[in-house]
């Protein structure tokens, strides 16, 4: 572990600094040529970094250096300090790297290097490589497999129109009206096409033979590979209540649903969510941002207590208040009109648009249709691999052994489906990495973000410390006295300590 050393100007490192002002496991922010850049001292050897996450822009000086890595204090993405390559999600780019000279006692950082290209991967049976779903896990898996070296075929198939998008920015900022929506896509129609990687929008995958590893399209054709990952992730759940298939009851799982959205917030100006999940809260403090009077029905007497507990169940609420969001707690919907919505308990609450965030189902019939193990997901090995040979699942959809819970697990979060995308295009290409990752996710809703590390599915004691609505603190929850998750509010640099934490427990574990 490292922490930052601050200073009132950042220094020029053209200029060069003391090698005494940098400890052993240090990190020291700087500028080069007008470029923020990180030095971090490991023993005696001295980095020089980009100082800036290439996810959101996160100070990587309020970092956590782990070995020869940085890790990012606002959503844990991790870089090589040697490469700057991205080792772990949601980041997708490297940070630069600069040539570092030491000179009596000084550091001076020079230019920045060139990037070495991927050394090509000799794969003679995977000539062919099929990715179902265009998602989180999807993307990440395809641009791993470039990123090691692979040369063969890559196909990616996406039931959706768009290109793979950054689906938190959905709930968050772009629905809110503070980001453009070419900020949404991970990456542009050009990237895909100069590194050969073949994306078809809009053509979902009707069957799997396992033991050909054939696709079925919607469109007719039969296609063979060589190997196959099933990233199908999710659909949003509906409710079945009269008036529930009116065009103003939406959900919000791609760019498209976001879009008709906006343009209906814009038309009127009351929303009801329905569920206080953690994209119903999202979306109630994206669109009251926007200036629309948004309220949330749903059936808990605190929202998010069941995944947080009722102290931070119990800010978040009073978060929303003081934005002028309503809750409707304890109830849920009896029917839907036009310009209301009538609640179970005869409350009639008016709404032009009704937004369900109820929950989502992960899109596993593809994989139960074709035979492999399935139980709360498709069944996969700690590889990845699911019961049949050559076919790996990854995201929503995988449930993997977890070693720390010692049961298994499906964790419905960006971040993980990243992590697996990439450890499952690894395994393809016969890496024989576990999938031994320490969930992760985040929220943010108004100006606060809230970061969970660990999974606990369910809890015998939350532990406080600090003051939620002083907008500092954590919380630690325990099952059978063992430390299973801990959220943290505005206390970045605990949080990455906390993963840490987890991980040394799990590299202990046989």
């Amino acid at each position: 572990m490292a922490e930052a050393t601050s200073r009132d100007h950042d220094p020029d490192f053209a200029d060069g600094v003391k090698l005494d002002d940098l400890k052993d496991g240090g990190l020291l922010a700087g500028e080069v040529a007008g470029e923020a850049v990180l030095l971090a001292r490991r023993g005696e050897e001295v980095f020089a970094v980009g100082a800036t996450c290439t996810h959101y822009h996160g100070p990587l000086a309020e970092g956590l250096m782990v070995g020869e890595t940085i890790r990012c204090p606002w959503h844990h993405a991790c870089f090589s300090l040697r490469t700057g390559n991205p080792l772990r999600a949601p980041a997708l780019d490297p940070i630069p790297c600069y040539r570092v000279e030491r000179q009596e006692g000084r550091v001076f950082v020079r230019e920045k290097l060139a990037r070495a290209e991927p050394r090509p991967r000799q794969t003679p049976t995977l000539r062919r490589i099929a990715i179902v779903g265009g998602g989180a896990a999807g993307n990440e898996a395809a641009e791993t497999l470039r990123a090691e070296g692979y040369g063969g075929e890559i196909t990616m198939f996406s039931a959706a129109g768009d290109l793979p998008c950054d689906r938190p920015n959905l709930s968050k900022d772009y629905l809110a009206g503070s980001a453009p929506e070419e900020w949404v896509f991970l990456r542009p129609e050009d990237f895909y096409r100069e590194r050969n990687i073949t994306v078809e929008l809009g053509k979902r995958v009707v069957g799997l033979d396992a033991r050909a590893r054939e696709l079925r399209i919607a469109d007719g054709r039969r296609l063979g590979f060589d190997a196959i990952l099933l990233a199908t992730g999710a659909a949003a759940r509906r409710i079945n209540v009269p008036g529930a298939d009116l065009p103003h009851v939406r959900t919000l799982r791609s760019v498209a649903d976001c879009r008709e959205i906006i343009a209906r917030a814009g038309e009127g100006r009351r929303a009801l969510i329905v569920g206080a999940s953690f994209i119903g809260l999202e979306a109630a403090a994206a669109l009251s941002t926007r200036g629309v009077a948004a309220s949330v029905v749903a059936p808990e007497a605190v929202p998010m207590e069941r995944v947080l507990g009722a102290d931070l169940g119990a800010f978040l609420r009073a978060l929303h208040e003081e934005h002028g969001v309503a809750f409707h707690l304890g109830s849920g919907v009896a029917s839907i009109r036009p310009e209301a919505v009538t609640l179970t308990g005869g409350e009639r609450v008016p709404a032009d648009l009704v937004l369900l965030g109820v929950g989502v189902a992960p899109e596993t019939a593809l994989a139960a249709e074709a035979g492999l193990a399935m139980g709360n997901g498709v069944l996969v090995d700690a590889f990845l691999q699911t019961s049949a040979p050559g076919i790996f699942a990854a995201g929503d959809i995988a449930c993997w052994p977890d070693k720390l819970s010692g049961e298994r697990i499906r964790i419905e979060h960006w971040v993980v489906a990243e992590r697996q995308g990439r450890i499952a295009a690894r395994n393809i290409l016969g890496s024989g990495e576990r999938c031994d990752i320490v969930p992760f996710f985040w929220t943010q809703q108004y100006d606060v973000s809230l970061s969970y590390v660990g999974h606990a599915a369910q809890w015998d004691r939350a532990e406080l410390e600090g003051d939620p609505h002083e907008r500092d603190c954590r919380v630690s929850y325990f099952s059978k006295g063992q430390k299973r998750a801990v959220a943290t509010i505005f206390r970045d640099g605990e949080s990455l300590a906390e993963e840490l934490a987890f991980e040394e427990a799990l590299a202990a574990m046989p």
